[in-house]
């Protein structure tokens, strides 16, 4: 397991860097024109129904494969049966996207010329069809984490990386203002394609007859509201933070986030490997050993608390050094380095609970408790929102951070409160 956690950790920071290299080439062919803007804005609804909707049924399916193969063991109607859902609901979200795109640029980005629409909806046209090949690749890539085969289900998100710098640097003048999402595309198809290749050759794909009616098929099925609200009130959070902060002085939702990019990395990293790893991992313990599932859960979020809170203070110390050393030169000031070296320690001092509080949520997910998340996830948007508003008009800009970072303290002490619970009555 730690030398999964490590591998797939490597491996998600060699994709960090070339995710980095695209957007500094992006950003050195177009700066901040309206070109981009529009991208940005042409991938927004797209994006957000994958990062809420299809990676929330990739969760709920993770565990209750797993269930199914120790039990029923008829793997490969569950498969088909995963399959034809998940395109069913992309191909129902496409057509909700494509419908009510218009309304949404109305309503949230009015007051632009007709060329800007059109170049919106253009590069929108070529992004559609990646909801349905995300929704697909998400599926065969837990599929992948599974069996074990973290560094295929790590890795391939540098190949849309690769193919859009390879659009950019070569083809700009043949796709014209499409080029990004041209290339987005490409790499979406490449990645799915990938991936099948791979879970082919590994013999994973097993496809026979759907069935629909298996009790796991039907728990799995009864899971997905609950893992997409939960996924949908926190994904909240941060929005609620950036329409405060627009309340105060200009540049206050810039602070913010420059001063969350370096805990952000440390999250992003540590969540990835070990979502990726944990989640199939406590999904097949809790069925053949639960009393070690736990105690596998306890000792870890032990050791990765302290480890990553002694980190957490080093780092803290020399903020102000690595603001400066990163963003400090031309219109960024030392009065701006001083503000967002003070937002980002206290981003960094939640670090340690976001990430073992994720722990939780792997291993609740682990054991289809997803309705709980659900109620905490809604109990600290609704916290969120009344502390933003008291700490904001308490101490500025600095309290909507303070906020954030208080709701992660509170949120791992009710996971906690209930696990243990959930121990005694599983174990008892």
């Amino acid at each position: 397991m730690a030398t999964n956690i490590i591998i797939v950790g490597v491996i998600s920071i060699v994709v960090k860097v070339f995710g980095f290299y695209k957007e500094v080439v992006i950003a050195g062919e177009f700066g901040l024109s309206e070109m981009l803007d529009t991208f940005f804005i042409a991938l927004l609804v797209p994006g957000f129904i994958n990062s809420v909707f299809l990676s929330a049924f990739k969760s709920v399916f993770i565990p209750n494969y797993i269930t199914e193969e120790k039990t029923n063991k008829n793997i490969g109607a569950f498969q088909s049966a995963s399959f034809a859902i998940t395109i069913i609901t992309s191909v129902v979200f496409m057509v909700i996207a494509y419908l009510f795109t218009d309304v949404f640029l109305e309503l949230f980005f009015f007051g632009h010329t007709s060329s800007y629409y059109d170049l919106i909806i253009v590069q929108f046209y070529y992004l559609l069809p990646c909801i349905l090949l995300w929704g697909l690749t998400s599926l065969v890539s837990g599929l992948l984490n599974i069996y074990g085969e973290f560094t295929y289900s790590s890795l391939y998100p540098i190949i849309t990386s690769i193919v859009m710098i390879i659009c950019v640097v070569f083809y700009k003048k043949e796709l014209g203002t499409s080029v990004l999402a041209i290339g987005m595309l490409i790499g979406s198809i490449l990645q799915l394609f990938f991936l099948v290749l791979i879970s082919l050759r590994k013999r994973i794909l097993k496809l026979e007859k759907p069935d629909f009616k298996s009790p796991n098929a039907i728990l799995m099925f009864k899971q997905v509201p609950a893992k997409v609200s939960s996924g949908f009130l926190t994904g909240l959070i941060p929005v609620t933070d950036q329409y405060f902060a627009a309340q105060l002085i200009v540049g206050s939702i810039a602070a913010l986030n420059y001063g969350m990019k370096i805990p952000a990395f440390f999250t992003t990293i540590f969540i990835i490997a070990l979502g990726n790893v944990l989640l199939p991992y406590f999904s097949k313990l809790t069925i053949d050993d639960p009393k070690k599932s736990f105690k596998t859960l306890f000792l870890l979020n032990k050791w990765i608390f302290i480890v990553l809170m002694i980190i957490m203070i080093i780092v803290s110390i020399f903020s102000t050094e690595i603001v400066a050393l990163l963003f400090e030169r031309n219109s960024f000031t030392a009065n701006d380095t001083a503000i967002v070296s003070k937002i980002q320690i206290i981003y960094l001092v939640g670090v340690p609970f976001i990430i073992c509080g994720n722990l939780f949520v792997k291993f609740l997910t682990s054991i289809n408790k997803n309705a709980f998340m659900a109620y905490v996830s809604l109990g600290s948007m609704l916290l969120n929102i009344i502390l933003d508003f008291i700490l904001m008009n308490w101490i500025g800009l600095i309290g909507i951070a303070l906020c954030t970072t208080i709701i992660q303290v509170l949120k791992i002490f009710v996971f906690y409160k209930y696990t243990n619970k959930q121990k005694q009555l599983l174990t008892s």
